[in-house]
């Protein structure tokens, strides 16, 4: 899709709307017209869409800075398009996340969640989010909701259902690594101790 890269958009939103004013005061407002309104189409696209779509550039590099950056540019969230709201939301959790914030990782998808996503694939995304910053505060029975909730979902990209099947397995090590504690086979952060293995205390001499 085409984009406006959006230092040029603030450049040609300002010339617009200053230019055609200056036009309408020297040569009338019909001469000015068309020119303002382009200016207010730009300045349109840039309330309701937002940074979103050029931000994605930065995403696709890894640059979460950079991200965060152009992300920031956007004049208000609240008044995006529902779907760019969403995309805001889940773009500034995924960037939250990819620098180690987790909390507001969190925060931001829950956000995201409560909007009304365009696909199954863009909600099975979000909760995958969410089921990893549950997972690493070691939440598995939130992790498990999570994934019960995306089950539930036509998810079509085969990338998202290996991630779910990740999860899966993660899930059940989890499980087995419990049951072993309760069971005394392995102390909580260390190794199996071998069956029926006593340590032996170092001879004195």
């Amino acid at each position: 899709m085409f984009t406006i890269n959006i230092y040029l958009r603030f450049a040609l939103i300002g010339l617009c709307l200053i230019g055609g004013t200056i036009m309408a005061f020297f040569l009338g407002f019909w001469y000015s017209f068309p020119v303002l309104l382009a200016g207010l189409v730009l300045l349109g696209g840039y309330v309701l869409l937002g940074t979103v779509q050029s931000s994605a550039v930065f995403m696709q590099d890894t640059d979460f800075i950079g991200a965060e950056k152009r992300l920031d540019l956007t004049l208000n969230p609240k008044w995006l398009y529902v779907s760019n709201r969403a995309y805001y939301y889940i773009m500034k959790g995924t960037i939250a996340q990819g620098l180690g914030r987790n909390e507001e990782a969190e925060k931001w998808l829950k956000y995201a969640q409560t909007l009304k996503l365009p696909t199954d694939n863009e909600k099975a995304a979000v909760q995958l989010q969410l089921a990893g910053a549950a997972a690493q505060k070691d939440r598995w029975n939130q992790v498990k909701l999570y994934i019960k909730e995306i089950k539930q979902l036509n998810v079509t990209e085969q990338t998202l259902k290996d991630q779910v099947k990740q999860f899966e397995k993660a899930i059940k090590d989890s499980g087995q690594l419990r049951a072993a504690r309760r069971m005394g086979q392995m102390p909580k952060g260390g190794m199996p101790m071998k069956p029926g293995g006593k340590r032996r205390r170092p001879k004195m001499k």
